[in-house]
């Protein structure tokens, strides 16, 4: 079965809660002692209708002041499709939090108040969006109750998106008006809305097309770990374990370990449940080789027509995570795939401005929830591809070494 995840952007108040609320509740996802805790806390805050926000919002400094903080994860099904939802904070302070839930997402959904129309967080988070490469946005015009569904006030937030979109890269934008408090056009078609011939949120989710986002050209295979039976059946075994990043991986392919250089044949791919004869992004697989060569974990399996970059100087555009700047001569740990090196940051180009997409080159001290080009050098030699060529080769991590913090998210340009 398909697996889509999304995640909801926009600004504060414009109903991201409520509305997965509203679509876990209208697909009949939730548990009922989960609805049963929600009619309860909405009761306490002394509300006329069971606020479905409160299916998301898990922190008790959530729920006190109605408003997202950290990333809530939620798992929901339908006959077509599973679902995996990020939602998100709207709070320019939460930016961080945002490009975590939005770093993994095939999907972003939009809100937009009908009555405020574009703001600047609805400019930011979409700017985000199309910086981490999400392929789809659907933007929610909500809240259409309270301007008595009018079909002109939803053109008019079209009218004023599509302006805006012009200037980011997103290659598939739709546009759904919709009341997340009343339930039109969440999961069912609304009665209020004759005018919209388009399909519902819920139904435009089960059809998105998404098996294309993945990148089927560029052969990549991040090794693991090296699995070495000991049992008599498979003495001689040595497979390299992993999960596929990009590409078709066939037995008889010519292929080239990185960094090292070193090339081989494949000899088999094997699965849990057998062998097969080709395996693609995102199967989880265990490769073996004609040759008897030194792979391990961190190396990188690439077919040869189609070789990625191999750098130990990187330029990458990161949001800063931590409370504090980047120290200087600080060391930091580099994740990318299943590779860790030590790295410093060698030298900030420019800090982005995400309101007015300018490049700021003057200031270039670095604070919470920034974004930053920078340039960093590593103790070894990287393998990756640019984050637009393949999202899971293109992007990192900087974990500080003193503090074990995770202090940058980024993507390699």
């Amino acid at each position: 079965m398909e697996l889509l995840r999304f995640t909801t952007a926009g600004s504060v108040d414009d109903g991201k809660s409520t509305l997965i609320g509203r679509l876990l509740y209208d697909s009949k996802s939730i548990f009922e002692d989960q609805m049963e805790a929600v009619k309860q806390s909405s009761e306490r805050k002394g509300l006329q209708h069971v606020d479905l926000s409160l299916l998301t919002d898990g922190l008790r400094s959530e729920r006190e002041q109605g408003i997202t903080i950290d990333v809530a994860y939620r798992y929901f099904a339908t006959p077509k499709r599973k679902f995996i939802i990020a939602d998100t904070p709207g709070h320019i302070q939460y930016t961080r939090n945002m490009v975590t839930g939005a770093s993994t997402a095939n999907l972003a959904l939009v809100l937009i108040d009908v009555r405020k129309g574009v703001v600047e967080q609805t400019c930011r988070h979409s700017f985000i969006a199309s910086l981490l490469k999400i392929p789809h946005i659907i933007v929610c015009v909500n809240k259409m109750d309270l301007v008595d569904y009018s079909e002109e006030a939803f053109n008019k937030v079209v009218e004023q998106y599509e302006a805006f979109a012009a200037k980011i890269d997103v290659k598939d934008i739709r546009f759904v008006p919709m009341s997340a408090l009343a339930g039109d056009n969440v999961v069912n078609d609304s009665e209020n809305m004759p005018w919209y011939k388009g399909e519902s949120l819920l139904h435009t989710l089960e059809t998105i097309h998404i098996a294309s986002d993945e990148n089927h050209s560029d052969a990549r295979f991040p090794v693991q770990t090296v699995i070495r039976p000991h049992a008599d059946e498979y003495h001689d075994y040595r497979g390299y374990a992993g999960r596929i990043a990009g590409g078709i991986f066939k037995p008889g392919d010519k292929i080239t370990v990185l960094p090292s250089g070193l090339t081989s044949v494949i000899k088999s791919i094997d699965t849990y449940s057998g062998p097969v004869e080709e395996a693609f992004a995102p199967m989880s697989v265990s490769i073996t080789l004609e040759d008897d060569i030194d792979v391990s974990r961190g190396d990188m399996i690439v077919k040869d027509d189609s070789e990625p970059q191999v750098s130990q100087d990187l330029d990458a555009m990161i949001c800063w995570m931590a409370t504090r700047g980047p120290r200087p001569g600080a060391k930091y740990h580099l994740k990318t795939t299943t590779r860790e090196v030590m790295s410093i940051i060698k030298e900030v180009y420019y800090k982005l401005d995400i309101n007015t997409l300018e490049k700021q080159e003057e200031n270039t001290d670095i604070k919470m929830n920034e974004m930053v080009k920078i340039r960093l050098r590593t103790t070894q030699p990287v393998v990756f591809d640019e984050y637009r060529k393949n999202r899971i080769t293109g992007s990192l991590i900087l974990v500080d070494e003193s503090t074990n913090e995770t202090v940058a998210a980024g993507t390699f340009l």
